[in-house]
């Protein structure tokens, strides 16, 4: 489902770490994701596009911003299944609609909790959407591990 991500996962503090190599990622000391027991937490993910380019649309970036936060989650031992907490920050939320539709063709059947907000703006001018993601995860057998 996660179409080519470029992924980098370090141990960090005992934890596990994933980078995306998002030019922001070294200047603002972040991880895009980090495992910590049976919790994944994604940071704040912008639809950017393998060539460093934005989507023409906000569902456009909203889309590739989702297929990062699964790939992150993924590369974490994590599944799509396992979220149960988005955040979408849009810059129009008169556009809410195109975010909106993009969550559910990932999320229709998971249903986790989400907010979404308007904000000012994100980090790049170009930006349109931002999504934040926490999973927990599920063991065999739906037992989650202490």
């Amino acid at each position: 489902m996660t179409p080519h991500v470029k992924l980098t996962v370090t141990d960090r503090n005992g934890r596990k770490c994933v980078s995306t190599g998002s030019p922001w990622e070294p200047i603002v000391g972040y991880s895009r994701a980090v495992r910590e027991g049976d919790f994944i937490f994604v940071t704040g993910t912008l639809g950017l596009q393998p060539d460093g380019r934005f989507g023409p649309t906000l569902k456009a970036q909203a889309r590739r911003a989702l297929e990062i936060i699964i790939a992150a989650i993924e590369a974490l031992g994590g599944k799509a299944s396992d979220v149960v907490r988005t955040r979408i920050y849009v810059t129009d939320i008169a556009n809410w609609r195109e975010a909106g539709e993009v969550h559910s063709e990932f999320f229709e059947s998971i249903r986790p909790a989400t907010t979404m907000v308007q904000i000012a703006k994100l980090i790049d001018e170009a930006a349109l959407v931002e999504i934040e993601a926490d999973a927990v995860i599920h063991h065999e057998g739906g037992e989650r591990i202490a």
